[in-house]
């Protein structure tokens, strides 16, 4: 089949128009439930920051699993993983997904496959599961699910940075999915310019935003 072509969009940095769609990262939603008036102020107005000590060690931890992982992994396609996978357990980190259908594209830290389900795991720093994190967590699933097309169960798992801590899992089911798909519909809208994009009103989100300087939205009158 012959490759899809893509293209970056022309005003929103990190959007991609795939398939003749608007294609945008699914990490989109961790940030559009902490407060989507980020999304505008990086994407559309374009403000730089730098990274965060918490966005660096990510990083940093990222690149050390994945490779501690690449020591021990045999080199096999996507394809056959899914087929061993229905009678071994495997395991894949960074995987990409990528869905023309919803328009949502990411990198999976972890999948755990098995016979029976297949573990879409998110690495995230403390072990507090936030709203932002199981949407982002899901739209992961949800790409997963449209790209693979096999009918085992799904489950959405949070693990703490560094950690084998699972601490919130829960089933990809039919109203986890109803839910994120009016979600990732919310954020094609406002890709469109069809809705505005609304700031916080979270006085402790506006005081650990990295963007608090530039940010003409803040909860707090005067803050810096």
């Amino acid at each position: 089949m012959p490759k899809t072509r893509s293209k970056m969009h022309p005003d929103i940095s990190q959007v991609m128009i795939r398939g003749g769609r608007n294609n945008f990262p699914i990490s989109w939603l961790n940030k559009q439930g902490y407060c989507e008036y980020s999304i505008y102020l990086e994407n559309v107005k374009g403000v730089e920051v730098q990274p965060t000590l918490d966005m660096v060690i990510g990083t940093q931890e990222h690149t050390r699993l994945e490779e501690d992982f690449k020591k021990d992994a045999e080199p096999v396609t996507f394809e056959e993983m899914l087929e061993t996978s229905k009678t071994l357990e495997l395991l894949s980190r960074e995987l990409p997904v990528i869905s023309e259908s919803y328009g949502i594209r990411g990198y999976i830290d972890e999948v755990w496959m098995t016979p029976d389900e297949f573990v879409i795991i998110d690495d995230k720093p403390g072990s507090r599961a936030f709203p932002s994190s199981i949407h982002q967590v899901f739209g992961y699933c949800l790409a997963f699910k449209d790209t693979v097309e096999d009918d085992r169960k799904i489950i959405a798992a949070l693990r703490e940075r560094g950690t084998d801590n699972i601490f919130w899992s829960a089933y990809f089911d039919q109203k986890a999915e109803k839910n994120i798909l009016s979600l990732i519909n919310r954020v094609h809208d406002l890709i469109l310019g069809k809705k505005d994009f609304i700031p916080t009103k979270n006085p402790r989100k506006c005081r650990s935003c990295r963007l608090k300087t530039k940010c003409d939205k803040k909860a707090l009158p005067g803050l810096l």
